[in-house]
C-alpha cells in the first residue's frame, strides 16, 4: 500500500496512492493512523464525495508525524570519506526535531547563523510497531510500516562549529519529507537514491551500499531507544553532498518512491 497525507478542505487527510498511466493518484481517504491523534481527533468534516486527483495536484503535507526522527551518520563508505571522516566502526546516531520537518514542495529556509547549508538525499523508514531490545532473528519488517523519502538539510559549517550536531542539523525546516509512504519497496533489493540541485545529478547511491544493513540498524538503535508507531528513520546520506544557495530547486528520488523536491530561501531575520 502507498498513502500521503494532504490538507483538503481545512481538513488534515490520508490517502491512498495508485499508480494510474505511470502518475501517482489519490485515489481514495483512509483512516488516520494511530499515531497522528490530532488528525483522528479532528472535529472538521471529512471532505464529502471525495474525488480522486492526481498526487501532483494536492496540497502534500509531510506523511510522518513522527514523536521522535533518529538518523544514521556515515553510513555509506564514500560519504563518510568525502568529507574526511573515518568510517564508522558502529553505527552513528543523531536526532532531527519533530520540528525540523518540511513537506514536499515547502520552502528550506537558509538560516543566518549558518555560510553553508548541505542537502543530503535518504532512505527513510516509517516505524509501524513499537520496537525495543530487538534481536538479529526478529523480523525486521514486521515493525517498519514502510519507506519514504527524506532530505537531511545540514548547516555543514555549525556542525564543525559545534562539535555535536543538533543545532546544525536541526533547524526549523530541516527535514523535507515525502512526497508517499511505501511498504510496496524493498531496501535490501537495492533501492538507487539520487538528488539533484537545479536539475544536475549531485549524488547517486544504492540502498546496496549500506555500511550497515536495516536488521543491524534497528538491533543496535532498539538497545538503547524505543522506537515508537510512527516514529522516522533516516538511514544515511551517498556521496556528492554539497552546498545549496537561495533560489536552488533540490530534488531527492528513490526507485518507487517518486520526488521529494524544495526549493531554498534565505531566512528572514
Amino acid at each position: 500500500m502507498k498513502y500521503c497525507r494532504f490538507s483538503i478542505e481545512n481538513r488534515v487527510c490520508y490517502g491512498a496512492v495508485e499508480d494510474r498511466n505511470g502518475e501517482p493518484w489519490i485515489v481514495s481517504l483512509i483512516d488516520a493512523p494511530e499515531e497522528d491523534l490530532a488528525c483522528r481527533l479532528s472535529s472538521a468534516p471529512a471532505p464529502a464525495g471525495f474525488q480522486p486527483m492526481p498526487l501532483s495536484a494536492a496540497r502534500l503535507l509531510p506523511p510522518v508525524t513522527p514523536s521522535k526522527i533518529v538518523c544514521v551518520g556515515r553510513n555509506y563508505r564514500d560519504h563518510a570519506r568525502e568529507l574526511g571522516n573515518e568510517v564508522p566502526a558502529e553505527p552513528l546516531l543523531f536526532f532531527k526535531p519533530p520540528s525540523s520537518l518540511l513537506p514536499p514542495g515547502g520552502i528550506v529556509r537558509m538560516p543566518p547563523a549558518s555560510a553553508r547549508v548541505d542537502f543530503e538525499g535518504e532512505l527513510a523508514l516509517v516505524i509501524g510497531r513499537r520496537a525495543t531490545r530487538l534481536s538479529a532473528d526478529d523480523d525486521w519488517r514486521s515493525y517498519v510500516r514502510g519507506c519514504t523519502i527524506a532530505n537531511d538539510v545540514t548547516a555543514r559549517d555549525l556542525q564543525k562549529k559545534d562539535g555535536q550536531w543538533t543545532r546544525a542539523k536541526g533547524f526549523d525546516t530541516f527535514c523535507p519529507v515525502g512526497p508517499l509512504v511505501s511498504d510496496e519497496v524493498d531496501p535490501a533489493s537495492g533501492l538507487i537514491v539520487e538528488t539533484r540541485v537545479n536539475g544536475e545529478l549531485r549524488q547517486h547511491g544504492s540502498t546496496l551500499d549500506f555500511l550497515f544493513s536495516i536488521p543491524a540498524l534497528l538491533t543496535y538503535i532498539t538497545s538503547a531507544i524505543t522506537l515508537e508507531v510512527g516514529d522516522l528513520l533516516l538511514t544515511g546520506t551517498p556521496a556528492g553532498v554539497g552546498p545549496l544557495a537561495a533560489g536552488d530547486r533540490v530534488e531527492v528520488s528513490i526507485t518507487g518512491l517518486g520526488v521529494l523536491g524544495n526549493t531554498v530561501e534565505h531566512q528572514s531575520r
